[in-house]
Protein backbone atom coordinates (compact mmCIF):
# COMPACT_ATOMS: atom_id res chain seq x y z
CA UNK A 1 0.00 0.00 0.00
CA UNK A 2 3.00 2.08 0.66
CA UNK A 3 4.86 1.99 -2.30
CA UNK A 4 1.00 2.74 -4.62
CA UNK A 5 0.75 5.34 -2.37
CA UNK A 6 4.29 6.89 -3.23
CA UNK A 7 3.59 5.91 -6.59
CA UNK A 8 0.27 8.08 -6.91
CA UNK A 9 2.04 11.05 -4.57
CA UNK A 10 5.10 11.25 -7.71
CA UNK A 11 1.89 10.08 -10.47
CA UNK A 12 0.18 13.31 -9.01
CA UNK A 13 2.79 15.70 -8.86
CA UNK A 14 4.00 15.00 -11.62
CA UNK A 15 0.60 15.92 -13.02
CA UNK A 16 0.17 19.14 -11.12
CA UNK A 17 3.62 20.15 -13.02
CA UNK A 18 2.35 19.59 -16.18
CA UNK A 19 -0.61 21.66 -15.83
CA UNK A 20 1.26 24.50 -14.24
CA UNK A 21 4.01 24.51 -17.44
CA UNK A 22 0.82 24.53 -19.79
CA UNK A 23 -0.72 27.60 -17.68
CA UNK A 24 2.36 29.16 -18.03
CA UNK A 25 3.69 28.27 -21.73
CA UNK A 26 0.28 29.31 -23.07
CA UNK A 27 0.88 32.50 -23.59
CA UNK A 28 3.88 32.29 -25.29
CA UNK A 29 1.87 29.97 -27.45
CA UNK A 30 -0.63 32.56 -28.25
CA UNK A 31 1.70 35.12 -29.19
CA UNK A 32 3.28 32.44 -31.48
CA UNK A 33 0.01 32.38 -33.49
CA UNK A 34 -1.36 35.49 -32.83
CA UNK A 35 1.82 36.70 -35.41
CA UNK A 36 -0.17 35.28 -38.06
CA UNK A 37 -3.24 36.77 -37.80
CA UNK A 38 -5.00 39.87 -38.41
CA UNK A 39 -6.23 42.43 -36.55
CA UNK A 40 -9.60 40.89 -36.95
CA UNK A 41 -8.79 37.57 -36.05
CA UNK A 42 -6.61 38.54 -32.92
CA UNK A 43 -9.44 40.45 -31.50
CA UNK A 44 -12.61 38.62 -33.04
CA UNK A 45 -12.09 35.30 -32.89
CA UNK A 46 -11.31 32.92 -29.95
CA UNK A 47 -9.49 30.26 -31.85
CA UNK A 48 -6.11 29.83 -31.10
CA UNK A 49 -4.98 28.88 -34.84
CA UNK A 50 -4.69 31.74 -37.80
CA UNK A 51 -6.90 30.88 -40.27
CA UNK A 52 -3.96 30.60 -43.03
CA UNK A 53 0.39 30.53 -42.17
CA UNK A 54 1.97 33.60 -43.80
CA UNK A 55 5.10 35.35 -42.74
CA UNK A 56 4.64 38.26 -43.99
CA UNK A 57 4.50 40.23 -40.19
CA UNK A 58 7.50 38.95 -39.44
CA UNK A 59 9.05 40.50 -42.80
CA UNK A 60 6.85 43.82 -42.26
CA UNK A 61 7.98 43.70 -38.87
CA UNK A 62 11.78 43.58 -39.19
CA UNK A 63 11.74 46.25 -41.88
CA UNK A 64 10.67 48.77 -39.01
CA UNK A 65 8.82 51.77 -38.98
CA UNK A 66 11.62 54.48 -39.72
CA UNK A 67 15.39 54.78 -41.16
CA UNK A 68 16.14 51.83 -38.45
CA UNK A 69 15.09 48.26 -38.99
CA UNK A 70 14.40 45.48 -35.98
CA UNK A 71 18.08 44.30 -36.13
CA UNK A 72 19.51 47.55 -35.39
CA UNK A 73 17.14 47.55 -32.09
CA UNK A 74 18.59 43.99 -31.79
CA UNK A 75 21.96 44.81 -32.17
CA UNK A 76 21.76 47.51 -29.47
CA UNK A 77 20.14 45.48 -26.73
CA UNK A 78 23.36 43.22 -27.40
CA UNK A 79 25.89 45.95 -27.47
CA UNK A 80 23.89 47.68 -24.27
CA UNK A 81 23.23 44.41 -22.25
CA UNK A 82 26.29 41.66 -22.93
CA UNK A 83 29.00 44.22 -21.53
CA UNK A 84 26.51 45.18 -18.86
CA UNK A 85 26.24 41.34 -17.77
CA UNK A 86 29.98 40.93 -18.08
CA UNK A 87 30.74 43.87 -15.99
CA UNK A 88 28.17 43.04 -13.33
CA UNK A 89 29.32 39.52 -12.93
CA UNK A 90 33.25 41.41 -12.45
CA UNK A 91 32.02 43.57 -9.87
CA UNK A 92 29.80 41.14 -7.77
CA UNK A 93 32.65 38.49 -7.82
CA UNK A 94 35.15 40.87 -6.80
CA UNK A 95 32.75 42.67 -4.00
CA UNK A 96 31.47 39.21 -2.71
CA UNK A 97 34.65 37.54 -2.45
CA UNK A 98 36.18 40.42 -0.26
CA UNK A 99 33.31 40.49 2.11
CA UNK A 100 33.39 36.99 2.41
CA UNK A 101 36.89 36.11 2.54
CA UNK A 102 38.56 39.12 4.23
CA UNK A 103 38.19 40.65 7.41
CA UNK A 104 38.93 44.79 7.68
CA UNK A 105 38.08 47.55 9.40
CA UNK A 106 34.44 48.88 8.62
CA UNK A 107 33.81 45.41 7.04
CA UNK A 108 30.53 45.26 8.99
CA UNK A 109 29.41 49.01 8.21
CA UNK A 110 29.96 48.37 4.77
CA UNK A 111 27.96 45.54 4.70
CA UNK A 112 25.43 47.29 6.57
CA UNK A 113 25.39 49.99 3.90
CA UNK A 114 25.63 47.38 0.98
CA UNK A 115 22.44 45.74 2.42
CA UNK A 116 20.23 48.62 3.13
CA UNK A 117 20.78 49.81 -0.26
CA UNK A 118 18.32 47.43 -1.61
CA UNK A 119 15.91 48.56 0.14
CA UNK A 120 16.13 52.25 -2.24
CA UNK A 121 13.79 51.92 -4.94
CA UNK A 122 14.92 52.91 -8.48
CA UNK A 123 12.68 55.70 -8.64
CA UNK A 124 14.80 57.61 -5.89
CA UNK A 125 18.22 57.05 -7.98
CA UNK A 126 17.05 58.37 -11.31
CA UNK A 127 17.40 62.30 -10.38
CA UNK A 128 20.41 62.02 -8.91
CA UNK A 129 21.72 59.55 -11.69
CA UNK A 130 20.93 61.75 -13.97
CA UNK A 131 22.42 64.79 -12.95
CA UNK A 132 25.50 63.13 -12.19
CA UNK A 133 25.57 61.73 -15.84
CA UNK A 134 24.98 64.60 -17.18
CA UNK A 135 27.87 66.51 -15.62
CA UNK A 136 30.30 63.82 -16.64
CA UNK A 137 28.37 63.36 -20.41
CA UNK A 138 27.52 60.07 -19.85
CA UNK A 139 24.11 60.54 -21.11
CA UNK A 140 22.81 59.06 -24.51
CA UNK A 141 25.58 56.53 -24.31
CA UNK A 142 25.98 53.01 -22.95
CA UNK A 143 28.25 54.01 -20.18
CA UNK A 144 25.27 54.96 -18.13
CA UNK A 145 24.82 50.91 -17.76
CA UNK A 146 28.46 49.86 -18.22
CA UNK A 147 30.10 52.33 -15.64
CA UNK A 148 27.28 51.36 -12.38
CA UNK A 149 28.17 47.33 -13.67
CA UNK A 150 31.30 47.93 -13.38
CA UNK A 151 31.70 49.72 -10.10
CA UNK A 152 29.18 47.54 -7.95
CA UNK A 153 26.38 49.39 -8.26
CA UNK A 154 23.97 46.42 -8.15
CA UNK A 155 24.08 45.36 -4.45
CA UNK A 156 21.43 42.31 -4.99
CA UNK A 157 24.05 40.29 -7.40
CA UNK A 158 26.71 41.58 -5.08
CA UNK A 159 24.78 39.83 -2.21
CA UNK A 160 24.20 37.08 -4.15
CA UNK A 161 27.57 36.06 -4.56
CA UNK A 162 28.67 37.05 -1.37
CA UNK A 163 26.34 34.61 0.35
CA UNK A 164 27.36 32.23 -2.20
CA UNK A 165 31.08 32.50 -1.12
CA UNK A 166 30.15 32.14 2.39
CA UNK A 167 28.99 29.05 1.75
CA UNK A 168 32.28 27.73 0.53
CA UNK A 169 34.47 25.70 3.12
CA UNK A 170 37.47 28.12 4.42
CA UNK A 171 39.72 25.05 4.78
CA UNK A 172 40.23 25.34 0.77
CA UNK A 173 41.07 28.25 1.36
CA UNK A 174 43.70 27.18 4.04
CA UNK A 175 44.60 23.95 1.53
CA UNK A 176 45.18 26.58 -1.37
CA UNK A 177 47.57 28.86 0.50
CA UNK A 178 49.41 25.73 1.44
CA UNK A 179 50.06 25.15 -1.80
CA UNK A 180 51.39 28.67 -2.57
CA UNK A 181 48.19 30.40 -4.09
CA UNK A 182 47.45 34.10 -3.24
CA UNK A 183 44.48 35.63 -2.77
CA UNK A 184 43.58 35.89 -6.51
CA UNK A 185 45.15 32.45 -7.62
CA UNK A 186 42.95 31.52 -4.81
CA UNK A 187 39.11 33.11 -6.44
CA UNK A 188 40.23 32.41 -10.06
CA UNK A 189 41.46 28.66 -9.61
CA UNK A 190 39.91 27.02 -6.93
CA UNK A 191 36.98 29.14 -5.62
CA UNK A 192 35.22 30.62 -9.12
CA UNK A 193 35.13 27.33 -10.72
CA UNK A 194 32.86 26.18 -7.77
CA UNK A 195 31.01 29.29 -8.06
CA UNK A 196 29.73 28.36 -11.84
CA UNK A 197 25.75 28.13 -10.65
CA UNK A 198 25.76 31.48 -8.59
CA UNK A 199 27.65 33.15 -11.70
CA UNK A 200 25.03 31.80 -14.03
CA UNK A 201 22.03 32.82 -11.65
CA UNK A 202 23.44 36.52 -11.75
CA UNK A 203 24.25 36.54 -15.41
CA UNK A 204 20.90 35.11 -16.09
CA UNK A 205 18.81 37.64 -14.04
CA UNK A 206 20.86 40.93 -15.07
CA UNK A 207 20.59 39.78 -18.93
CA UNK A 208 16.97 39.28 -18.46
CA UNK A 209 16.53 42.58 -16.50
CA UNK A 210 19.03 44.77 -18.95
CA UNK A 211 16.91 43.38 -21.62
CA UNK A 212 13.54 44.04 -20.99
CA UNK A 213 14.56 47.09 -18.95
CA UNK A 214 12.08 50.06 -20.48
CA UNK A 215 12.28 52.93 -17.64
CA UNK A 216 16.12 53.05 -17.52
CA UNK A 217 16.88 53.68 -21.29
CA UNK A 218 14.36 55.63 -21.99
CA UNK A 219 15.92 58.18 -19.06
CA UNK A 220 19.32 57.66 -20.37
CA UNK A 221 19.30 57.27 -24.05
CA UNK A 222 17.66 59.69 -26.35
CA UNK A 223 19.15 58.93 -30.16
CA UNK A 224 17.05 56.51 -32.19
CA UNK A 225 20.18 54.93 -33.13
CA UNK A 226 21.31 53.93 -30.10
CA UNK A 227 17.49 52.46 -29.63
CA UNK A 228 17.81 48.91 -27.40
CA UNK A 229 14.64 46.69 -28.97
CA UNK A 230 12.27 47.38 -26.09
CA UNK A 231 12.22 51.53 -26.93
CA UNK A 232 11.92 49.97 -31.03
CA UNK A 233 8.91 48.39 -30.48
CA UNK A 234 7.04 51.17 -28.66
CA UNK A 235 8.16 53.59 -31.57
CA UNK A 236 5.95 50.73 -33.60
CA UNK A 237 2.93 52.03 -31.67
CA UNK A 238 1.33 54.99 -33.43
CA UNK A 239 -1.42 56.12 -31.44
CA UNK A 240 -2.35 58.63 -33.77
CA UNK A 241 -3.40 55.71 -36.37
CA UNK A 242 -4.68 52.43 -36.67
CA UNK A 243 -1.99 49.50 -35.82
CA UNK A 244 -1.31 46.65 -37.42
CA UNK A 245 -0.75 44.17 -34.08
CA UNK A 246 0.58 41.70 -36.38
CA UNK A 247 4.10 42.71 -37.15
CA UNK A 248 4.45 44.04 -33.39
CA UNK A 249 3.48 41.00 -32.49
CA UNK A 250 6.37 39.12 -34.02
CA UNK A 251 8.89 41.49 -33.33
CA UNK A 252 7.68 40.80 -29.70
CA UNK A 253 8.05 37.36 -30.16
CA UNK A 254 11.36 37.99 -31.75
CA UNK A 255 12.52 40.25 -28.80
CA UNK A 256 11.98 37.38 -25.78
CA UNK A 257 13.91 34.75 -28.15
CA UNK A 258 17.48 35.11 -26.84
CA UNK A 259 16.05 35.84 -22.51
CA UNK A 260 13.85 32.24 -23.93
CA UNK A 261 16.76 30.20 -25.13
CA UNK A 262 19.33 31.92 -21.98
CA UNK A 263 16.94 30.63 -19.75
CA UNK A 264 16.54 27.05 -20.46
CA UNK A 265 19.98 26.88 -21.54
CA UNK A 266 20.92 27.91 -18.26
CA UNK A 267 18.30 26.37 -15.95
CA UNK A 268 19.76 24.37 -14.47
CA UNK A 269 22.58 26.13 -12.86
CA UNK A 270 20.27 29.06 -12.33
CA UNK A 271 17.94 27.12 -9.75
CA UNK A 272 21.24 25.96 -8.15
CA UNK A 273 22.87 29.13 -7.71
CA UNK A 274 19.50 31.04 -6.32
CA UNK A 275 18.71 27.90 -3.83
CA UNK A 276 22.35 27.54 -2.82
CA UNK A 277 22.92 31.66 -1.90
CA UNK A 278 20.81 31.34 1.07
CA UNK A 279 21.81 33.46 4.20
CA UNK A 280 24.32 31.39 6.12
CA UNK A 281 26.01 31.61 9.76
Amino acid sequence: MSRKKSKLGVFGRYVFLVIVGIVTLLPLVWLFFATFKTNTEIFGSNSLLPSHFSFDSYIKGWQGSGQFTYGRFLLNSFLLTVPTVLFTIVSAISVGYGFARFNFRGKKVLKILLISTLMLPNAILIVPRYILFTELGWNNTYLTFYIPALLGCYPFFTYQMMQYFRGLPKELDEAARIDGCNSFSLLTKILLPLCKPAVCAVGLLQFIWIWNDYFNVNIYINSVSKYPVALGLRMSLDSQAAIDWSPILAMSLTAIIPCVVLFFAGQRYFVEGIASTGIKD
